[in-house]
């Protein structure tokens, strides 16, 4: 390459190097400038926004300094307007205990006064009680005695009064009460009576049939007599035997044997005691279906068998000519109307009620009372402890502690008193009015005592110089309390204590 392509070559680089850099400085020229425009500028601004701002500050610090002055002034007179009304109270202050050091002189005035007073009073009664203690001859202690006795009597008066008032009001209202409860359950129930009798008769075909009972030396008769366990009366009666016995099944028993013989007409001793067997199944079965249907009608099913079958005997059962069976299941009806009538547990109720009287179905075979033996019994079979317990508790020979126990005790009562229910001989009706009587006399200051209305009522006269009105009070407690511990009686009775006082002149 020659030599002069090449000076050009590096000629013309270094000219558009340098032509470059000359451009170069005059672009960073230019831009310095602009910069510095730019700076001065922002800096002008600057200065104008910190100008603005400044004034502003003064601005706000001459306004809050304005309201700082204007909150001063506001509390400046607030301070004084408390200042004023602070003095004003201590004015006040000072005027009310003025005028308490004054009512205090007052009362420390008027206590002197009344001490003086109370002073001159004491003086005065004590010169009052010696002049009454001359006069009426009696000491301060006698006439306070006296006094105090005088108080006491009115005051005695005013208790009995009271009590007197206080238990008519109770007695009417559980009166009203229990009338409406017994009578709702009495007339929502109504049962027929039978007669009660411990011998059974037997109707004879003929008159030749009494030899053929008796037999060859009395060998049948003795064979009945012997299986049965009841005496079989052959007598003058025409056409009719009796039998007897105080076990009312064993009667029936022999009852249906002697029938079945009379109508076989063979009888001999082999066909005697095949034909009593087949009574006493029958019998038996006659027992089981009476306490099922016993059950039933009084609405207590799940007795236990046993249970039942002796609840069934007690349709052979009579008690002063009731039934003992109807009696048990129409104690249980009443007894499950007055529990729900009284909120009670009428379940516990009916079937106290139903058992109350199980007892009276083995009391002949075992020692101890019906209720007793009822009650270990239903005991024995699981029977539930309320329910026991109304059976053990219903003649009280144990504490009645339920509410149902006292309505298995009324139910019964109402069963066994209602008008022909029940009847007992002259002469047991006549010991019953004496023997009420006789309790009610035994009292000191009775003057005469009077049995009425069939022994359910007995009316006391008492000697009022003897008895207060509290005591003829009290003593009717004691008297029904006495009968209740002491006698035997159907339903209730009523006790009647009458205190009078009378006054009798004549003029002449």
């Amino acid at each position: 390459m020659p030599l002069a392509l090449i000076l050009g070559l590096v000629g013309g680089i270094l000219i558009g190097a340098i032509g470059g850099l000359f451009v170069q400085t005059r672009l960073s020229q230019s831009r310095v400038a602009n910069a510095e425009r730019n700076a001065a500028k922002i800096l002008s601004d600057a200065d104008r926004r910190q100008k603005e701002s400044l004034l502003e500050a003064k601005e706000e610090a001459i306004r809050i300094r304005q309201q700082t002055e204007s909150e001063l002034r506001e509390r400046r007179k607030e301070v004084q307007r408390s200042e004023q009304r602070i003095n004003q109270k201590e004015e006040t202050l000072d005027r009310k205990l003025e005028s308490l050091e004054q009512r205090q002189r007052n009362l420390q005035n008027k206590e002197r006064d009344l001490e003086e007073a109370r002073n001159s009073l004491a003086t005065l009664d004590d010169e009052r009680r010696q002049e009454l203690e001359r006069l009426s001859n009696l000491t301060a202690g006698e006439a306070r005695e006296m006094l105090l006795a005088q108080v006491e009597r009115e005051i005695r008066d005013e208790a009995n009064r009271r009590l007197r008032e206080i238990e008519q009001e109770v007695k009417e209202e559980a009166d009203e009460r229990g009338r409406k409860i017994i009578a709702v359950a009495m007339q929502r129930l109504t049962s027929d009576f039978v007669s009660e009798t411990t011998i059974s008769v037997v109707p004879l075909p003929s008159e030749d049939m009494k030899g053929r009972i008796i037999g060859r030396e009395g060998r049948n008769i003795r064979s009945l007599e012997h299986l049965t366990g009841v005496d079989v009366i052959i007598d003058d009666t025409p056409d009719a035997v009796t039998l007897s016995g105080f076990d009312p099944v064993r009667r029936e028993v022999a009852r249906i044997a002697l029938t079945k013989l009379l109508t076989d007409g063979r009888i001999h001793p082999a066909r005697i005691e095949e034909m009593v067997e087949k009574a006493r199944k029958e019998v038996d079965a006659s027992i089981k279906e009476a306490g099922e249907s016993a059950m039933v009608e009084a609405g207590a099913p799940g007795l236990h068998p046993e249970i039942i079958r002796t609840l069934g005997r007690l349709k052979y059962r009579y008690s002063y000519g009731q039934n003992q069976l109807k009696h048990a299941v129409e104690t249980a009806n009443l007894a499950a109307m007055i529990a729900h009538e009284l909120g009670a547990n009428v379940d516990i109720a009916r079937r106290g009620g139903l058992l109350h009287d199980l007892g009276k179905a083995i009391d002949h075979e075992v020692e101890g009372t019906h209720a007793i033996l009822g009650a270990e019994l239903a005991r024995r079979h699981s029977v539930h402890p309320g329910v026991i317990h109304c059976i053990e508790a219903h003649h009280e020979e144990v504490e009645p502690t339920s509410v149902e126990a006292f309505i298995t005790i009324v139910a019964d009562a109402i069963s066994g008193s209602r008008p022909g229910a029940r009847r007992e001989s002259l002469e047991g009706y006549l010991k019953r009015l004496e023997a009420l009587e006789a309790v009610a006399n035994s009292f000191p200051g009775v003057d005469k005592s009077f049995a009425i209305q069939a022994g359910r009522e007995i009316r006391i006269i008492v000697k009022p110089e003897e008895v207060d009105d509290l005591g003829a009070s009290r003593m009717a407690k004691e008297i029904s309390k006495r009968i209740q511990e002491s006698l035997d009686y159907p339903g209730q009775v009523k006790v009647t204590v009458i205190r009078e006082r009378r006054s009798i002149e004549y003029a002449k």
